[in-house]
């Protein structure tokens, strides 16, 4: 399955639940643009451990600042 596939059904199944259950108002609608890395198996517990907390990281910052510290962290640079 490639990633985009796989993508467009979680987005699609996830969106369908937080809609059914009232989850959001307005409706969740996801944007049509992802993105994706992968992350070596060395550091899945560090990445699981974030995820569990994340509530807690968001509450330092806008989602823009956490995503250009994540790019400056990992020394990606757009191609596009």
């Amino acid at each position: 399955m490639t990633i985009a596939k796989a993508l467009q059904l979680i987005k699609g199944e996830s969106a369908c639940w937080a809609n059914k259950n009232k989850m959001v108002k307005p409706k969740l609608e996801w944007a049509d643009e992802y993105f994706a890395v992968s992350v070596s198996e060395s550091m899945v517990d560090k990445v699981r451990n974030y995820i569990r907390n994340q509530e807690e990281h968001h509450k330092k910052g806008t989602f823009m600042e956490k995503y250009e510290e994540f790019m400056r962290k990992v020394n990606f640079r757009s191609h596009g």
